[in-house]
């Protein structure tokens, strides 16, 4: 959780929040297109919110993917989003960027079930396996969801590429882009060293191998 003193992205979030509140028709909502503001301590951030910014959400997502230099880290419940998934698998082969995360694996294994009975999802499948099999990914076994069960899923969502962070309540999923969402893009090397320490101890925690610096 970041808290960050700006009145320009105070005023972002709640023109969207006012707009919900005001016409609560989630797919009329975040039509918000808010340019990069500078802090004073010279960190820049930029808000999106979903889902009238969700293609320029996944696409700037897939940009940082695709021409990060030195490292890419995933914290998601699932990763489901076409292009980001998509990315992520051809930044793979090029094998020029360290790569490493952690997901839910329960709820990934549900997704996948789903993606077995549509004829346009086979790729996704692929590109899924390929990431999570040749990289440092942790997978939590969480409590498959029902009715008074133990809520215990991995539900922290970060992407860092290089210096910029994307954090918020968006899953990295293809649902995700049609719900009221919001994230907060960071460029910080500070902040973004961090987020990926945290990353790296959550997928050790999960299976994958502890970064060594």
């Amino acid at each position: 959780m970041f808290t960050i003193a700006s009145g320009e992205l105070a005023a972002d979030y709640a023109a969207n929040f006012e707009g919900l509140w005001e016409n609560p028709v989630v797919a009329l909502s975040g039509r918000i297109s808010s340019p990069w503001t500078q802090l004073a301590d010279g960190t820049r951030v930029r808000p999106y919110f979903c889902p009238g910014r969700s293609l320029k959400l996944v696409h700037a997502m897939s940009r940082s993917i695709a021409s990060a230099q030195k490292r890419i880290r995933v914290c998601s419940p699932v990763i489901t989003s076409g292009p980001i998934l998509g990315t992520l698998a051809e930044a793979l082969e090029q094998a020029k960027v360290d790569i490493g995360g952690v997901y839910d694996a329960t709820q990934m294994d549900e997704v996948q079930h789903q993606w077995g009975g549509q004829a346009g999802a086979a790729w996704k499948i692929a590109a899924f396996h390929s990431i999570t099999s040749a990289v440092h990914f942790g997978a939590k076994r969480s409590t498959p969801y029902a009715k008074g069960s133990t809520h215990d899923f991995m539900h922290a969502k970060i992407l860092v590429a290089d210096d910029y962070v994307y954090t918020g309540s968006f899953n990295l999923s293809h649902s995700g882009e049609s719900n009221a969402e919001n994230v907060i893009q960071i460029e910080s090397a500070q902040v973004a060293d961090l987020c990926a320490a945290y990353i790296d101890r959550v997928a050790a925690k999960y299976g994958a191998p502890l970064k060594v610096a």
